[in-house]
């Protein structure tokens, strides 16, 4: 959510914002704000002068009564009551615009960074720098799904009859493996300085409404029947929302936490589900980062952020990439975000694996998140990566590292949390 004086002040860049991000359907709210927010103000001090001039004549009457001016007394109980209506009328049509002007504040996208390319979606995404040398062997790399399927790791057919289309079991070394990603994602980020946090896997609705936008949420969350409760996509979610309502002190900042989680998504849409694999699915596991820091320190952490994710997979022996995410492809919330990819031998393209983005202080000023410094209170700005996700991050690990024999080799990094071993060969090797 941006900062209404922006819409008071300068109505022309907020609508080319929105212009940059294709979506001139919006523009007619910028103007709808803008006269709300007069019409508010103008109630707002109404109401205020009333109340000011209602409290001086209540005094007078008093002096009125002593004097014995029953007649002055009585024209200013006249003139008290009908300001009295006035005012009632005032406190019951100011919060119905207020909240008006809100829904409509929550659906105007956060300004964007100066450097963001323009595009309309992700096809104009630009590639920024490629980390590693993308090699494809001389034999052929399986689907990833039968390659998983040849080390006995995968059964999609029991998930299906557990609980549905886009859940899997993963079993043996190949589930140990996921797990060894996560905890390996974890163990880097807190030698980085971040704080391990565990958040709620269930969020309300008032935190979903302060971390993201009521399209994205539609499009990804579950919510729990009856209950003013959503699964988390992201533990991004859980973490942000743990400052909710807060002021906090300029020494507190940064705040820095990289959380685990089981993250839920409905995965609908033009992509679907994937029948097969394990690209696409409504459940897997993550290790996420957030920050949230001081406005002038936001563009160097998150700089900082996405490289840990390319250092983390290269570490993998995974090739990545870094892909600028262009003006039409940002959430609503976001400033600036970068995808990170990882190579697929068997495809010869890069894939998503996870996403950097800095937020300004679209996701403070929802949900009340404050600081106090020395020249006042300000809000701060808040940034989410994906350290690891799995079993996306998974795919490219088998991929990049299988050999001829159906065998994958275990990254160094990874052994220690595979209890030493080196490598996953099939039953039958």
């Amino acid at each position: 959510m941006i900062d209404i004086k922006l819409i008071r002040e300068n109505k022309d860049l907020v609508k080319e914002n929105i212009k940059k991000k294709f979506q001139d359907e919006k523009l007619p709210l910028v103007d709808e704000v803008y006269d709300l927010d007069i019409k508010a103000r103008e109630l707002q001090t109404e109401g205020d002068n009333l109340k000011a001039e209602k409290n001086r004549l209540s005094k007078e009457i008093g002096i009125l009564m002593k004097d014995g001016n029953t007649a002055g007394a009585d024209e200013a109980k006249e003139k008290i009551a009908e300001m009295t209506n006035r005012i009632n009328e005032i406190d019951n049509e100011l919060p119905t615009i207020q909240e008006d002007i809100k829904v409509r504040m929550y659906k105007i996208p956060q300004i964007i960074d100066d450097t963001v390319p323009l595009g309309k979606d992700d096809s104009d995404n630009v590639e920024v720098e490629r980390f590693g040398e993308p090699k494809v062997p001389n034999y052929e790399i399986p689907y990833h799904a039968d390659i998983i399927n040849n080390l006995n790791g995968l059964d999609k057919e029991s998930a299906g009859r557990t609980s549905g289309e886009g859940f899997y079991f993963l079993l043996g070394d190949i589930a140990r493996l996921h797990e060894a990603m996560i905890a390996y994602g974890r163990d880097y980020m807190i030698d980085k300085g971040f704080t391990y946090a565990i958040p709620p896997f269930m969020i309300r609705s008032d935190v979903v409404n302060g971390v993201m936008s009521f399209a994205e949420m539609e499009a990804m969350m579950y919510k729990i029947e009856n209950e003013d409760l959503y699964l988390i996509g992201t533990s991004e979610h859980s973490m942000i929302g743990r400052f909710k309502g807060q002021m906090l002190k300029d020494t507190d900042l940064p705040v820095n936490l990289t959380g685990y989680s089981p993250c839920f998504r409905k995965e609908g849409g033009a992509h679907g589900l994937e029948e097969r694999g394990l690209y696409r699915v409504h459940q897997f596991e993550k290790q996420e980062m957030i920050v949230i820091c001081k406005p002038e320190e936001a563009m160097d952490w998150y700089n900082k952020m996405w490289k840990y994710t390319v250092e983390i997979f290269r570490n993998m022996d995974i090739p990545v990439r870094q892909l600028e995410c262009c003006s039409g492809d940002l959430a609503d919330l976001k400033v600036k975000s970068c995808d990170i990819e990882a190579w697929s031998p068997r495809q010869k393209i890069y894939f998503e694996i996870g996403s950097c983005s800095t937020l300004g202080d679209a996701q403070a000023r929802r949900l009340g998140i404050r600081v106090k410094g020395e020249d006042g209170t300000y809000y701060p700005h808040t940034l989410n990566n994906t350290v690891v996700a799995s079993p996306r991050g998974l795919i490219a690990l088998i991929e990049n590292n299988y050999n001829e024999d159906g065998s994958i080799n275990i990254p160094k990094v990874l052994q220690p949390y595979m209890g030493g071993k080196e490598k996953i060969v099939p039953a039958n090797k």
